[in-house]
């Protein structure tokens, strides 16, 4: 019997919460992970776990045993990831997972790239604003804004995106141009609903380096950032929207940026848009191999620092 093999089956199953969810983790099938388990449970002659239908639990030796052994299977995979790096080329399989709108924008135009520095890995993208379970989705790196990150996550600031609130020209010709943040009461807002936590995403400002928050009322409210964008080029509303999202569409017509020109009137005070912080973020240090390492370089190195609006 491959005892590793067979631990590590044991280990995922529970981290996963399911014996497919294990299965998936290791990539093999869920047929072959149970008997994994059960040529475990034979060679120890003890029942590790309570199997329905719907659930799976420990039994009172498959705690004892899940204590001792938990740390065995991530021990190997960083000591595989150690000698990986002491050949010095990152290979292997590297999950990354991201909000929908930075993958989708961002990271689309840059993983190409990054694969042709390094053949030897395979890259799987899951696009989603969702919470993510580094353990149980087997991910090794997720991008996430400042207002999605989790706690007991290690995470690195990558990039601080300028954000612009823009509206159609139909729009502008119909309502009118809201000069101020403080005008945002008197117009259709088209507002960003957070899948994680189900918060609306604040539309902050920075006036005299005190944040604070329009007074608005939301005429739309979507959980995906793109309808948002296109809601606001029929004309439905102002929306906000990253840089990377909102320029190409001023550059074309479609969008009109708001607050970006000085006011004449001196007694008005300028404010200026918060901006998006964009972390990577790891389930501890360990999860740092070579091949994280390596993409969150090619990251920091690949997009501005600065998207200038147009």
């Amino acid at each position: 019997m491959d005892t590793l093999r067979s631990i590590e089956s044991f280990v995922k199953a529970i981290e996963g919460g399911s014996i497919a969810a294990g299965a998936r983790m290791q990539g093999i099938t869920p047929a072959a992970a149970s008997q994994n388990i059960q040529r475990l449970e034979t060679s120890l002659n003890a029942r590790l776990l309570t199997r329905t239908t719907r659930s799976l639990a420990l039994t009172e030796a498959g705690e004892i045993y899940y204590a001792k052994v938990r740390h065995v299977v991530s021990d190997i995979e960083n000591a595989k990831s150690l000698v990986t790096e002491f050949h010095g080329e990152p290979q292997g399989k590297l999950r990354i997972a991201s909000s929908a709108a930075f993958g989708r924008h961002v990271l689309s135009s840059i993983i190409p790239s990054f694969t042709a520095l390094y053949p030897k890995l395979s890259i799987e993208l899951i696009l989603t604003d969702q919470n993510i379970d580094h353990v149980k989705e087997d991910i090794d790196i997720s991008i996430r804004f400042k207002q999605q990150l989790e706690l007991g996550l290690v995470a690195r600031k990558i990039a601080t995106v300028p954000v612009l609130f823009c509206a159609s020209p139909t729009y502008i010709a119909r309502k009118g141009q809201p000069h101020t943040p403080e005008d945002l009461q008197l117009h259709d807002c088209l507002m960003f609903r957070m899948p994680t936590n189900g918060r609306l995403l604040s539309w902050g400002f920075l006036r005299d380096e005190l944040r604070f928050e329009a007074d608005i009322k939301p005429s739309i409210i979507s959980n995906d950032i793109n309808s948002l964008a296109e809601l606001a080029i029929a004309g439905a509303g102002i929306t906000r929207l990253s840089a990377f999202i909102a320029n190409p569409l001023i550059k074309d017509g479609k969008l009109v940026a708001l607050f970006e020109q000085e006011i004449a009137d001196t007694a008005t005070v300028r404010s200026d848009n918060e901006p998006l912080e964009f972390y990577a973020c790891f389930r501890d240090h360990h999860a740092m191999t070579l091949k994280v390492k390596a993409f969150v370089s090619h990251i920091m190195t690949s997009i501005p620092n600065t998207w200038e609006s147009t």
